[in-house]
């Protein structure tokens, strides 16, 4: 009887756990499969003949034992092909049993022998390095992906054939390229703001929202650019830094969203769904958990168009990833969190048929439709909401203006020295009283990263602290967001007034914060509240 171990991996959410795999062969005929393996992991046997068959091996004509450790953790999907294959040729003697106990196999095998790209590979090879292995053996096709790991050894393969050679000691196949990273910024394919015309108020709070990490809702009539204006958002944010884009890949990478030989994301995630997604689609889950729409927005920007008109189960449930940042799916066979740190840009008519307090053109909606159409959204959310900000049609005056507005690279370069300003702040206690740290809600996030560094250094430590104004918790707004007594009286004359909620004051508050640093301003001052509390024109009493 021949007993070999194998070593892959398994996905929880955007973590990964090492799976130890035992094949025995013994006296006897069948095969046995344990360890809780779904179906695609099951049917792993009639792949692996026919690989096998095509490779030159065969599948052994005796009673072949396969438990994958811990066995009572659910196995998901066709990425164990490889290591399943790999130990049955071991143990049935085909090849030599000693194999490298310090190597992880992760591949799905095709009929005809060869390796195909699975999902998930980033935070597989993160954690393999975790967990001490030295080499990890993949498809040729996430070479690129896993390669931004320092400290372990990535070899892509692409067929059965050349994995067996490399571990009976043959030659390891090319190293992937490096220095691919020099800069973890792309707007290439983001649209200018330089293409909008007018629409000046709404540029401004575009740019208060970036800066601070702000949600915005634009309400307007049909045709005045709420769409366009939405679109160019990912060209005045921030470039990623390397732990974001760690994140962001991770996350497309589980997802199955990365295409074959992509390295690092670097660009931010722009995602649009339609009205007509499902809850489970927007939050993730599924049969297999999967990240859903706020999560693939992660670092990035999640805009729901035409925002009353999404099933009102999907806009509630938006609620908890806006507060917490993070989407805990918990189902009867598992469980799993995704980071959902995006940033919400939602537009939306002011009533049905588009055209309430539009100059030129009557609306037909009476009063009742109205209301009904706006209450679509609910108090909660729109409170989760920083700027509520109306739009106006564009006269011809404005369109046909020979000078061009101002570009995305300079609306940018003041949302930087904003960003700066807050990071600063954040970081600027010595006792630590204002910085978090801890393990973040995808558990792959490093510091001490370069940004054009190809690799992710071996020694980088694991750290979350908080970046931008609209995520600081209650302690920091009172530490930083403190207005001076003009402010002061202004808000308090503003919450009573518009019946504003606990959760909208403290908005305010950061909201006044973000103005403050455009503004250069240590001081939250009354002219930053007053703007702050302007854009909160959705705020009525609620009795």
């Amino acid at each position: 009887m021949g007993l070999v171990k194998t070593y892959g991996s398994a996905l929880c959410g955007v973590r990964a756990f090492t799976v130890t795999i035992e094949v025995s062969a013994g006296n006897g005929v069948g095969f046995f499969l344990v360890g809780l393996p779904d179906v695609a992991v099951k049917e792993s046997q009639q792949r692996m003949d026919a690989a096998l068959s095509c490779s030159g091996y065969r599948m052994p004509g005796r009673k072949i034992i396969i438990n994958m450790a811990p066995a009572d953790v659910r196995k998901e999907g066709s990425a164990y092909d490889l290591p399943l294959a790999v130990a049955i040729l071991a143990a049935s003697g085909q090849i030599s049993a000693s194999l490298n106990p310090s190597a992880m196999l992760m591949g799905e095998l095709s009929l005809d022998g060869g390796v195909q790209p699975i999902r998930g590979v980033l935070p597989i090879a993160l954690q393999a390095r975790a967990d001490g292995f030295k080499q990890l053996i993949i498809p040729a096709a996430n070479v690129e992906e896993a390669s931004v790991v320092e400290g372990l050894d990535v070899y892509g393969f692409a067929s059965l054939q050349e994995v067996v050679g490399f571990l009976q000691g043959g030659p390891a196949p090319p190293a992937p390229p490096t220095g691919r990273i020099q800069s973890l910024y792309s707007g290439g394919d983001v649209p200018d703001l330089t293409d909008v015309c007018g629409q000046e108020h709404v540029r401004r709070a575009m740019e208060v929202a970036v800066a601070g990490g702000h949600n915005l809702l634009m309400i307007g009539p049909p045709g005045t650019g709420k769409t366009m204006l939405a679109r160019r958002i990912p060209g005045i944010m921030p470039p990623m830094d390397m732990d974001e884009a760690l994140e962001t890949t991770a996350i497309h990478s589980v997802g199955g969203h990365l295409s074959p030989r992509t390295g690092l994301i670097y660009a931010r995630p722009f995602r649009a769904p339609h009205h007509t997604i499902s809850a489970v689609a927007m939050m993730g889950g599924g049969a297999v958990a999967r990240p859903g729409e706020v999560s693939l927005a992660h670092n990035g920007v999640l805009f729901l168009d035409e925002l009353p008109e999404f099933p009102r189960s999907v806009l509630e449930a938006l609620r908890q990833p806006l507060e917490e940042r993070t989407v805990r799916i918990v189902r009867a066979r598992y469980g799993a969190e995704f980071p959902a740190g995006f940033m919400l840009v939602a537009a939306m008519n002011p009533c049905p048929c588009g055209y309430y307090g539009h100059p030129d053109k009557a609306c037909v909606c009476t009063p009742g439709e109205v209301q009904r159409y706006r209450n679509r959204i609910s108090g909660p959310l729109l409170d989760r909401i920083d700027l509520h900000v109306e739009m106006s049609p564009l006269t011809f005056e404005v369109l046909s203006r020979p000078t061009p507005s101002e570009s995305s690279a300079a609306v940018r370069e003041r949302v930087v020295r904003a960003r700066t300003f807050q990071q600063q702040r954040f970081s600027s206690g010595a006792s630590g009283s204002n910085s978090y740290t801890g393990i973040t809600s995808s558990g792959i996030v490093s510091s001490g990263c370069d940004v054009n560094s190809h690799a992710l250094p071996a020694h980088a430590v694991h750290i979350h602290t908080v970046h931008t104004n609209a995520a600081m918790p209650a302690v920091l707004i009172r530490r930083f967001c403190t207005p001076d007594a003009a402010g002061r009286a202004l808000l308090g004359a503003a919450m009573n007034r518009l019946g504003l909620s606990a959760r909208a004051y403290d908005r305010i508050l950061k909201l006044a914060r973000t103005i403050a640093d455009l503004d250069g301003s240590e001081q939250v001052r009354a002219p930053h509240i007053a703007e702050a509390i302007q854009y909160r024109c959705l705020d009525r009493k609620r009795g």
